[in-house]
């Protein structure tokens, strides 16, 4: 995926992120947050995302969207 690509899937996640962070309960708002991008997402940006924190340590994700991919499976 190139650059630009990555860069609106990373700008996506964070802001979908910043809607289901302030759920109180965390777990719960890791797993809204990938169940949003497992059914709004088609496979190909999850994967370019999970691509993306393997290769390059999620640069550019909040620390919450970096969390929740990391924790939870995406793919």
């Amino acid at each position: 995926m190139s650059g630009n690509n990555i860069d609106t899937l990373i700008k996506m996640a964070n802001q979908i992120g910043d809607f289901f962070v302030a759920m109180r309960d965390r777990n719960q708002s890791i797993d809204e947050f990938i169940g949003h991008l497992k059914r709004s997402w088609d496979p190909r940006m999850r994967k370019a995302l999970m691509a993306h924190v393997d290769q390059h340590n999620g640069e550019g994700l909040s620390e919450f969207a970096l969390e929740a991919v990391r924790s939870r499976k995406l793919i």
